[in-house]
């Protein structure tokens, strides 16, 4: 949900030790989990649709904040059966808990591109400490119109369901859950306007694509 460190360097930044503010864009943002399904198999779920805005520095990580909502009601099991039956009482109950809310308020960074965002998940009504780690894949302008500045992340994290009040079958469906999220922001106020310091060049591919490519 990573590359060398000279991506890093490549990045534009949107002024020197200015966070830049960006808003999740929810088509090209997605929530992957999987938890184990009576030891035959791991069952897979993707959930759609997630909102929200991230402050942050490519140069200085500490000065990251990141507030997310994920909309329940759009996780995916691939069976419509299926996922009304994570959707019910026993499990995520999401006519009372429709939302599931990330607040990291400490971003770290590690080696490279790599690090961690810390804070606190809200999931099924139930508030915990939650960790994240994180990779910053890339920070450029869209190559396609309208050209918005754009941050590409991905990240992984586990957590089990019990902490947070789902333990309802336990002996059939597993208690850990994996978690791999794929994001892409783009900038709040639009492009600021600055050249890239390595600009990205549009190609014949790429603009074939811009026929296709949401």
């Amino acid at each position: 949900m990573a590359t060398a460190l000279a991506v890093l360097c490549a990045c534009p930044a949107a002024g020197a030790g200015e966070p830049v503010r960006y808003a999740i864009d929810p088509v090209h943002t997605r929530v992957l989990f999987e938890i184990d399904h009576a030891g035959f198999s791991k069952a897979i779920g993707t959930v759609s649709g997630s909102e929200g805005s991230l402050l942050f520095d490519a140069d200085d990580w500490s000065t990251a904040r990141l507030d997310v909502v994920v909309p329940m009601q759009r996780l995916d099991m691939g069976d419509s059966g299926w996922s009304a039956s994570v959707f019910a009482p026993r499990f995520l109950d999401v006519k009372r808990y429709p939302q599931a809310r990330f607040v990291a308020d400490r971003v770290t960074r590690g080696e490279g591109n790599r690090g961690s965002a810390c804070g606190r998940l809200t999931l099924h009504g139930t508030t915990r400490p939650f960790c994240m780690a994180l990779a910053l894949n890339r920070i450029a302008r869209y190559p396609l119109p309208p050209f918005r500045r754009t941050a590409g992340f991905s990240a992984t994290a586990t957590l089990k369901r019990s902490d947070f009040g789902m333990k309802s079958w336990r002996s059939l469906v597993g208690d850990e859950v994996l978690l791999r999220i794929e994001a892409e922001l783009v900038r709040r106020d639009g492009d600021d306007g600055k050249p890239d310091s390595a600009p990205t060049e549009t190609t014949a591919a790429d603009a074939e694509a811009a026929t296709t490519e949401p």
